[in-house]
């Protein structure tokens, strides 16, 4: 019996899901500050930059046929790899909490701001209904699902941007690089899930290409509907743009869906990284707890400025990637062998370091470009030093044996 495996389209709608997002349109009102030819170059190179990280990552993932933390056990070891596991559910479990909260947020906004509680059931509850279902059978609801998105989007768009007048946003404007990787990071945050949804495609090269280029299209169109509408309405409360736009229903349910349809590959992904831990681990019931607790995290506690975790998501994803392509494509080597790669771990860490640093150095190109390149050349080589200190013990051995 084959397996059933997911269509190129398929991909591309997972990953349209995964970009029409509040908390992408919220961070796009952050750049209203530099003006909007600046903060649109801003946005369209940073995306560039993360996508291309995200088209590696998941064509690692399309080409072997396994999840996004197996795939970290290939270069840290089968032991080590787990702590990029247990990471990436703790950032997964961040981002389920910090997308029901943006999106109840919204949607009590529009109608019944003091329910706000009430909104994070509701949407907490469709993503466990969208884990029920599977990412195997979503095919004809995400189809659904998207072209109502689509079209409600493109709706909004209009609302946002019809009235053509530019008005000047007070506040502090951020600096290129602090605006360049605030771009990249957003794609980078979709850097440990990716090879989850990749490994599934029947077209696995194909597929991942579809899926960050639909991504980063989509994405970049969140964030500039977001710098639009403090630029343009003068207001950054996306609840407020669609009320005043007597949108009513059908902006609701442009939030209430783009917050379901990207949260629940947050969920999805836990469960998923759950599974590198402990093969007793089931993937369903671990993306549902995580459901469970992102909502229980959306009511208690507030979660309005998210730029700090982008940050340390960047930190932590940005040098285990470098290792991982400069493991995969450079040097084609597989550590899974081994219980720990200590190499790749000490590099690591040193690239976490590193892009701590970098953050302190207002750099034109951001952190993640430098920090990447550090990481990639330390493990390039430090692999041909490695070799040539192995070759050259082989070659003093070959010779005492040919003295004796």
């Amino acid at each position: 019996m084959n397996e059933k495996r997911t269509s190129v389209f398929e991909n591309g709608l997972i990953w349209f899901g995964a970009a029409v997002s509040i908390a992408e349109i919220l961070t796009g009102t952050y750049y209203s500050s530099l003006g909007f030819m600046k903060g649109l170059v801003t946005i369209l190179l940073g995306h560039v930059i993360g996508c291309l990280m995200l088209f590696a990552a998941g064509l690692i993932g399309g080409k072997v046929r396994q999840s996004s933390m197996e795939i970290a056990k290939m270069s840290f070891g089968s032991v080590g790899g787990l702590l990029f596991s247990v990471l990436n559910i703790i950032q997964l479990v961040g981002w389920t909490a910090i997308m029901i909260y943006d999106g109840a947020g919204a949607a009590g906004g529009i109608w019944g701001a003091d329910m706000k509680w009430l909104w994070c059931l509701v949407i907490g509850a469709l993503i466990v209904l969208w884990i029920f279902i599977g990412i195997k059978n979503l095919g004809k609801v995400n189809t659904v699902s998207m072209s109502a998105l689509f079209i409600l989007t493109v709706i909004l768009s209009f609302v946002i941007f019809g009235g053509g007048v530019i008005h000047d946003v007070d506040g502090e404007s951020m600096s290129f690089g602090a605006a360049l990787e605030l771009s990249i990071a957003m794609p980078l945050s979709w850097l440990p899930l990716i090879s989850d949804y990749t490994r599934e495609a029947e077209k696995p090269v194909k597929a991942t290409a579809v899926s960050a280029l639909v991504y980063g299209i989509v994405s970049c169109w969140m964030y500039i509907i977001g710098m639009g509408a403090a630029i343009f309405t003068e207001e950054s409360d996306i609840a407020q743009i669609v009320v005043k736009a007597g949108l009513g229903i059908v902006g609701l349910l442009i939030i209430v869906f783009s917050t379901v349809t990207t949260t629940f590959l947050d969920a999805y992904s836990a469960g998923v990284s759950s599974e590198s831990i402990s093969k007793k681990l089931n993937s369903r019931w671990i993306g549902i707890a995580v459901t469970v607790i992102g909502t229980t995290g959306a009511i208690l506690f507030p979660m309005d400025d998210i730029t700090d975790f982008l940050y340390f998501i960047g930190s932590v994803f940005a040098p285990m990637i470098a290792v991982q392509i400069a493991d995969f494509f450079l040097l084609k080597r597989n550590g899974t062998k081994l219980r720990f790669d200590i190499r790749n771990l000490v590099i690591w860490v040193i690239g976490f370091v590193a892009y701590r640093l970098l953050m302190r150095v207002d750099i034109p190109i951001g952190y993640t470009v430098p920090d990447m390149a550090i990481t990639m050349v330390l493990c390039v080589v430090s692999h041909w030093i490695f070799w040539k200190l192995t070759d050259s013990k082989e070659s003093a051995s070959e010779k005492a044996d040919r003295k004796d």
